[in-house]
């Protein structure tokens, strides 16, 4: 039972009536989902920015609060004061909606990530594919801000951040199977209270699917083809600014907290761990993952786009396959875990080094 399916017990309890005992739970739901995204990315910010300096062997922000721990608040006071301008003759309705439906999905994530044994909004029988379905709509807010915005270089850009998304669409589903074929559900509560072992352990292959595959929806390093320094505009939202921009800026960060969260609790063991209380172990898996993404941003350098996509359709998308097929294999002659890890290290292992070779010789690689 969760947290909130005992606070509604207690409302009924106390003779609330009955659209209250179903609407207030809800609503203190929404609200502590909202106020933990906006500490945490306020915390990201803050993080990504000291951990970057010293990855740049320079010290990063330490003027605003102590050690700089204020400055992510006041770059957002700064933009929230920023001026609202709407092009002449762009969609003023679809311009104004887009941030919303960009952002909005990814709230929606965090009411089936279990922070804690029984810290969650809604446990889903159909978790997995409930944040699969949600992650998605996104890309309808990106279409809407590039098509709304009207500017040929925002319209070629929401193409560009579409086609990745779709296309590493494919390969995250797939290394998702063999999580709910190992675990038995789909549900993300069970899956947790599933790994005894780590699923990072026993899937090495499906964890670098996934963990690559959400790097590109994420459009973090070396995805994030819309940032590039040398290009003239910054991709589908340039031509918003003030509270509209920071919209789309809270929803990156957002969008990273929401998948570090997944990953941790599909791979992880989400809230599980010795000594520490459960919502702590969460939160170091989290933040150790948005690390891991810090560090390859400082480390790697972004690939052009048409490596982009024949990472995705030729290096991803047939080691999902392979790797689901691996997996549904052992869960059917039933092989026991530490054999799992073994075999599934090793053909990882070999799968990454045959395939590389071949991805190579395939043109995969462009010479600059």
């Amino acid at each position: 039972m969760t947290l909130l399916d005992q606070f509604q017990l207690l409302l009924k309890a106390a003779n609330w009536p009955d659209w209250a005992v179903y609407l207030t739970p809800a609503v203190v739901g929404i609200l502590l989902i909202i106020v933990f995204i906006l500490t945490v990315v306020i915390v990201f910010i803050w993080w990504e920015r000291r951990l970057l300096g010293r990855f740049q062997i320079r010290t990063g922000p330490n003027r605003c609060g102590p050690e700089g721990i204020f400055q992510p608040i006041a770059t957002a006071i700064k933009i929230l004061l920023k001026e609202d301008i709407v092009p002449e003759k762009a969609d003023k309705l679809l311009h104004f909606i887009a941030p919303v439906i960009v952002f909005v999905p990814i709230l929606l994530i965090f009411a089936v990530i279990p922070i804690s044994e029984g810290a969650i909004l809604v446990d889903l029988n159909v978790g997995i594919i409930f944040v699969i379905a949600i992650s998605s709509i996104s890309v309808i807010g990106i279409f809407m801000a590039s098509w709304a915005s009207n500017n040929k270089y925002s319209l070629i850009a929401g193409m560009r951040a579409i086609a990745q998304m779709v296309s590493y669409e494919l390969p995250v589903v797939l290394s998702l199977v063999g999580v709910a074929l190992v675990a038995g559900s789909f549900s993300m509560i069970k899956i947790v209270e599933s790994q005894t072992i780590p699923y990072i352990l026993l899937q090495p292959l499906g964890f670098m699917i996934f963990f690559l595959g959400c790097l590109a929806e994420m459009n973090r390093c070396p995805f994030d083809l819309l940032e590039a320094d040398s290009e003239i505009v910054a991709g589908y939202h340039i031509e918003y600014s003030g509270m509209k921009f920071a919209m789309f800026y809270l929803g990156e960060y957002g969008i990273a907290l929401a998948y570090a969260g997944v990953i941790a609790t599909l791979f992880l063991g989400g809230w599980q761990g010795p000594l520490l209380p459960p919502l702590i172990w969460f939160l170091i898996k989290v933040f150790m993952i948005f690390s891991v993404i810090i560090w390859m941003r400082a480390t790697l350098p972004r690939l052009r786009v048409d490596q982009l996509m024949s990472f995705a359709w030729k290096f991803l998308l047939p080691m999902a396959v392979i790797n689901m097929l691996i997996i549904a294999i052992e869960v059917l002659v039933g092989t026991m875990q530490w054999l799992m890890i073994i075999l599934n290290f090793g053909f990882a292992a070999l799968l990454i080094l045959l395939w590389s070779r071949l991805f190579t010789l395939g043109g995969g690689r462009v010479e600059a």
